[in-house]
C-alpha cells in the first residue's frame, strides 16, 4: 500500500509540477531563450497569493483573479522592455537579462518578507479524502483539478486560436513565421505573459503544499529544469508525461528506500534518460530553423 500511496501522491504532485515547467518550456519553443527566472516567477505568485490571503481574506483559488493578470502584464513587460530591444547575441544576452531579473525579484522579496518560510492557508488546507488505505489530500486534489483545467485551456489555445497557429508557427520555423506577415515581436511578448500567468497559477499551489521563502526558487528552477529537459525543450505535452512520471518515481523511492534517494533518483533518472535520447522523450533532434 505503501507503493500505491506513492503512485498517488506523485500523480498529483506530478501535474502541480507540469503546470509551473509548461510556462518554462513554452517559452523555450518560442523564443528558444531558457527563462532562468521562472522559479523566482513561481515563488512570486506564491507571495502574492499569502499577501492577498493572509491580509484581504481572500480564499487562495479567488485570488488568482488578481494574481495572473499582474503577472501576465510583468511578463509581457519584461519582454517588451528588455528583451526585444537586444539585437546581437539575442539567445545569451536573454538569459542574461532573465537571469539579472531574477536576482531583483528575489532581492525585493528578500527586502519586503525577509527570509522566514512561510505558507499559504486556507480553512480546507488539511483535510483529506480517504478511499481505503489511500489518503487523498484536498490541497492537492484542487491542485490537480485547477492544473488540468489550465493545461487544457493552453492546448485549446495552442490548437484552436490564431494566436496558437501563430505561436506554432513561430516555434517551428522563425524565418518563415516572419515572411508570412507573423508579428513575431507581439507573439514572442504574449507567450511569456503566458508563461508567467501560469507561473502565478502554479506558485498559489506551491505555497498551498510547501513553506516557501525567496530562497526556494533555487531548488524549484533545478526541478522544473530536470522535468523540462526531460520532456524535451518546447514540448509541453513533453513537459506534462515528465512531471508525472518523474515525481512518481520520486516518491515510490521515498517510501520504499528514503526521502534521500527519492531526491538523488530524480536526477539519476535525467541522466539515464539522456544517455539514450540527448533530446529528451519528445524534444526535437534538430534545432528550429531560423
Amino acid at each position: 500500500m505503501l507503493v500505491l500511496q506513492g503512485i498517488v501522491d506523485g500523480i498529483l504532485a506530478g501535474a502541480l509540477y507540469a503546470l509551473m515547467g509548461s510556462g518554462l518550456t513554452l517559452v523555450f519553443g518560442v523564443m528558444e531563450v531558457i527563462n532562468f527566472a521562472q522559479g523566482i516567477i513561481v515563488v512570486l505568485g506564491a507571495y502574492f497569493t499569502y499577501t492577498f490571503a493572509s491580509h484581504l481574506g481572500v480564499d487562495p483559488f479567488v485570488t488568482l483573479l488578481l494574481t495572473i493578470p499582474i503577472m501576465f502584464t510583468l511578463g509581457y513587460a519584461v519582454y517588451m522592455l528588455l528583451l526585444r530591444p537586444i539585437k546581437r547575441d539575442r539567445v545569451i544576452m536573454s538569459l542574461l537579462v532573465m537571469y539579472a531579473t531574477a536576482v531583483v525579484i528575489e532581492g525585493v522579496l528578500d527586502l519586503v518578507f525577509g527570509g522566514t518560510l512561510v505558507e499559504v492557508t486556507a480553512s480546507y488546507g488539511t483535510s483529506s479524502v480517504h478511499l481505503g488505505s489511500l489518503d487523498f489530500p484536498n490541497v492537492y486534489l484542487l491542485a490537480f483539478g485547477l492544473s488540468a483545467v489550465l493545461l487544457a485551456a493552453l492546448f485549446w489555445i495552442l490548437y484552436h486560436t490564431k494566436f496558437g497557429r501563430s505561436l506554432r508557427a513561430t516555434t517551428q520555423n522563425l524565418t518563415a513565421a516572419k515572411l508570412v506577415g507573423i508579428n513575431v515581436d507581439h507573439v514572442s511578448a504574449l507567450t511569456l505573459g503566458i508563461g508567467v500567468g501560469l507561473g502565478a497559477a502554479g506558485g498559489m499551489l506551491f505555497g498551498m503544499t510547501t513553506p516557501f521563502n525567496a530562497a526556494s526558487s533555487y531548488d524549484l528552477i533545478s526541478r522544473l529544469l530536470v522535468i523540462v529537459i526531460l520532456g524535451g525543450f518546447g514540448s509541453v505535452w513533453g513537459a506534462g508525461v515528465a512531471a508525472i512520471v518523474m515525481l512518481v518515481i520520486e516518491d515510490v523511492v521515498a517510501v520504499v528506500w528514503s526521502p534521500v534517494w527519492g531526491q538523488t533518483v530524480f536526477y539519476l533518472v535525467l541522466a539515464l534518460v539522456l544517455m539514450f535520447r540527448p533530446q529528451g522523450l519528445f524534444g526535437r533532434r534538430l534545432a528550429r530553423a531560423q
